[in-house]
């Protein structure tokens, strides 16, 4: 059991070092590298949406085109995901600008990948592709929402269950 936490460690240090180095920020104490190494391994052990459930909600929400500003879901969003700017930021603020980002395919996607997988670990629904649609559709607990099924089987419409 040692081996295998020594193991972590030591790959959250690489991958803490490596984010650090990148960013450019500086890492205050020990503590803050102690806790960015728990984060970094954390984040790149939980479970994540696949490509094609992915492409699923990408069909589901635009047909996959990149789609401009329209009143969507009482917010104004866009893109192949059909974002808004308050999802965009807690997906991370991806691509420094909330409109770059999602009307490109590639920084949206990444968007969607980050905030899904986020806020579905928490949500205390299974790990799937439904979870992490509703989760899109429907925010924090949309896994949990009877008001997200109905784009739920949108979803499953293009292939995904």
């Amino acid at each position: 059991m040692e081996a295998v936490k020594m193991f972590f460690f030591l790959v959250g240090v690489l991958l803490t070092f490596t984010k650090c180095t990148e960013s450019r920020k500086p890492v205050e104490s020990v503590a803050d590298l102690d806790n960015m190494a728990i984060q970094t391994v954390f984040s790149q052990s939980v479970g994540s949406i696949s490509d094609q459930c992915l492409q699923c909600i990408c069909m589901a929400e635009s047909n996959c085109r990149k789609i401009g500003y329209m009143w969507y879901r009482g917010t104004l969003s866009c893109g192949y995901y059909m974002i808004d700017e308050i999802y965009w930021q807690e997906c991370g603020r991806p691509g420094g600008d909330f409109m770059h980002c999602a009307l490109d395919y590639s920084c949206a996607r990444t968007c969607v990948k980050k905030y899904t997988t986020q806020l579905g670990e928490h949500s205390g629904c299974p790990d799937t592709c439904q979870t992490y649609a509703r989760t899109h559709h429907g925010g924090p607990l949309g896994c949990h929402n009877k008001e997200t099924i109905p784009f739920w089987h949108r979803v499953q419409s293009f292939g995904c269950n």
